[in-house]
């Protein structure tokens, strides 16, 4: 049996597709299957630990990124992308899996469209309560399509394809961890904590916010600050300077990047968090930590607000766009939440109502049975 993950070049693509093949090896481990062969084709391997880990077979296939708006690079892009339908054609048949899983992203795209040529199953997931125009295209091939919103329904016509599931979280960090959790962080356990995460790659606009509300905000709590690996040189740099005077300056801890551990450490202690409208949501409401969720002002099919505004109806968040984030904005809502044990609770109860944990399990258990009837056909 052999199975190809496929999906675009972020955190937001990668890490649910390590999730569905963590729970792949338990389903084959149930059902006593040997010999599998597990596959990621895209860009690049993005986390060559977490590839290694689930036994995934890197095979690097190019693609062109299609920009919403006038670029030189659009032109140039369509060749790379047609030539990375031509590597994928040719690496998928030297592979011929059983079954094809497609994360979305423009990466994904060559190798969904040589699957779709090889007439190799394919099922796709969905993270956005908008999907994105890889997935859009090729959903009417697909035998199966797994939503991580109820919203997306209305934007497919194959309705018998469709199955809510949920977003697929790696296992390690559905349950939070809060033993030892202040001590690895140094953190303080009296105090209250806010988590600010700008995605895999950082915020420079939340970052920017973050920094000018500092001094206020570490008068009351302490502040834990994934900066984006890019970012963080410049933040410490920043930070250093404004708080080199404040007795409080011990609360702030700054971070390029939260790993695995940190993440379930987060989830453990964190209060609130302040967060993009990704990935990242669906372990927040897993944990019931109360979001702020900042969408990007400009996405795909406007996804990014369509996803957070989604996640607030739902209750376990509130939504600050962009356009309104001032450090007064920041210091406001993170006060209103953490100084208000009732309000804080019920956006709790409501962040844990919106998860499913079982969503790469569902998956996997589908992946699994397609490549069996796939393999004695």
């Amino acid at each position: 049996m052999k199975i190809v993950f496929t999906g675009g070049g972020t955190g937001g693509h990668f890490y649910p597709i390590i999730a569905v093949a963590e729970q792949v090896h338990k389903e084959l481990g149930k059902q006593k299957i040997l010999g599998t062969k597990l596959y990621y084709f895209s860009t690049s391997p993005y986390d060559k630990n977490a590839l290694f880990d689930n036994q995934m077979d890197f095979v690097y296939i190019p693609a062109g990124k299609l920009r919403t708006y006038f670029s030189i690079q659009n032109f140039f892009d369509l060749f790379k992308t047609f030539f990375g339908c031509i590597v994928a054609l040719i690496q998928l048949f030297r592979v011929y899996p059983d079954v094809v899983f497609g994360k979305g992203g423009y990466a994904s795209f060559p190798t969904l469209i040589a699957a779709i040529i090889l007439r190799i199953p394919i099922v796709l997931h969905e993270s956005d309560a908008a999907p994105g125009r890889v997935n859009s295209l090729i959903s009417r091939y697909a035998v199966r399509i797994a939503l991580s919103y109820p919203d997306a329904v209305d934007y497919f016509k194959n309705k018998e394809a469709l199955a809510y599931t949920g977003q697929p979280v790696r296992e390690g960090l559905i349950v939070p961890e809060r033993e030892g959790a202040y001590e690895y962080l140094k953190l303080n356990p009296n105090l209250k904590t806010a988590v600010i995460i700008g995605g895999s790659q950082g915020s420079e606009i939340i970052n920017n916010a973050l920094i000018d509300a500092l001094p206020e905000l570490l008068t009351k709590y302490q502040v834990l600050h994934q900066t984006g690996s890019r970012n963080f040189d410049e933040v410490v740099e920043r930070t250093t300077v404004l708080l080199e005077n404040n007795p409080n300056k011990d609360r702030y801890r700054p971070m390029p990047f939260f790993n695995l551990i940190t993440m379930r450490y987060v989830g453990g202690i964190g209060d609130v968090v302040v967060t993009r409208a990704g990935s990242t949501l669906f372990e927040i409401s897993l944990w019931g930590v109360p979001a702020i969720v900042i969408p990007f002002t400009v996405s795909n099919n406007d996804h990014a607000k369509k996803n957070a505004f989604a996640y607030a109806r739902a209750g376990g968040g509130i939504v600050v766009e962009e356009n309104n984030l001032t450090a007064s904005i920041i210091t406001s809502q993170i006060g209103k939440i953490l100084d208000d044990t009732q309000h804080r609770e019920h956006m709790s109860t409501q962040a844990k109502l919106f998860a499913r944990k079982d969503a790469a399990i569902k998956i996997a258990e589908v992946l699994v049975a397609l490549a069996l009837s796939h393999e004695t056909e």
